[in-house]
């Protein structure tokens, strides 16, 4: 009777060993999709895309990344999400353009697919997680650098585009709460376009109506540098401060011309979504909110900041 027993459990045990083998799906990589803003004309998000690639590699994933072949093109991006629709990836990681891409992501929750936000959040209830930069803190950051260089009483200029925009907007609200805490007033100049020529004619406007303000926070590096060399051209020495930490603004930090920025990490914010979807996959909790950090670049790690973007972009 022993020897029946042993003989089953043998038969039962091989069975097993060969269905693993052999099952068809043991060897199938999750895939997972990311849809970003845009890819062709800002650094900003091919750095997002190699950190999702890495995470592709790192953890066996069969993944893509999307976006629009235009900048910011709201309707290629709703066409490129009912494409991926029918394609059921196991996990989407998304950037929004507008909020009315929310009624589109809906239809993944639906299947049941993790829909995880990228950079830009939004307050839909049922998304997995927002994998991304805290803008206020990032804000917070830059208005409390620039006031180190500035004096209680003196006068700062808020530049950025569409306040409404959330990002921005929170960019603006935390470098005030620090700028106002150190007892320096601050005017609002906003729907600066992120583009130099028109952001240099802007400020030129701005200098000629407010002469008497002492430095600049930006939104951006964009409209920080811009800024920077009206004032410049006009023979005024003003601090400037921006946002996102290009390779443009890092090499004026590195000669001492501006004095820093506060930088995003694109980077590891790609990483981190992948990273972050695929323990949505495979079921465990996720945190709604996981911060991908915020660096402050000044002249001592720029280079370090400079040469890493470059590897990445090359």
């Amino acid at each position: 009777m022993s020897k029946r027993w042993i003989f089953f459990l043998a038969i039962v045990l091989i069975t097993v060993i060969i269905s693993s083998i052999w099952n068809p799906t043991r060897n199938v990589k999750p895939k997972i999709v990311v849809v970003l803003k845009e890819l062709d004309s800002n650094p900003y998000w091919y750095i997002v895309k190699a950190g999702a690639e890495k995470g592709f590699e790192d953890f066996n994933i069969d993944g893509l990344v999307f976006a629009p072949s235009n900048e910011y093109k709201i309707e290629e991006q709703e066409n490129l999400l009912e494409s991926l629709l029918k394609q059921n990836p196991d996990a989407l990681i998304v950037s929004p353009i507008e909020e009315s891409i929310i009624s589109l992501l809906k239809k993944f929750n639906e299947k049941n697919i993790p829909v995880l936000l990228i950079d830009t959040d939004d307050p839909w209830e049922n998304k997995t997680s927002y994998i991304g930069t805290n803008n206020f803190d990032l804000g917070k950051l830059g208005g409390a650098l620039l006031g180190t260089q500035l004096q209680p009483g003196d006068k700062v200029a808020l530049i950025t585009g569409d306040i409404e925009q959330v990002v921005i907007g929170d960019r603006i609200v935390g470098a005030k709460t620090s700028l106002e805490a150190a007892g320096i007033t601050t005017i609002l100049k906003t729907d600066v376009p992120n583009n130099p020529l028109q952001a240099k004619s802007e400020m030129e406007n701005l200098l000629d109506k407010h002469p008497d303000i002492n430095g600049v926070y930006a939104t951006t590096d964009i409209l920080a540098i811009a800024s920077h060399e009206i004032i410049n051209k006009n023979g005024y020495n003003k601090p400037v401060i921006g946002a996102d930490g290009i390779v443009e603004m890092i090499k004026l930090i590195e000669n001492e011309t501006l004095s820093g920025t506060v930088a995003q990490n694109p980077y590891d914010m790609g990483y981190l979504s992948v990273e972050t979807a695929v323990r949505a996959i495979k079921g465990e909790n996720v945190e709604m909110y996981v911060d991908s950090g915020v660096d402050i670049i000044v002249r001592g790690n720029a280079t370090h900041r400079k040469d890493f973007i470059k590897k990445i972009l090359r």
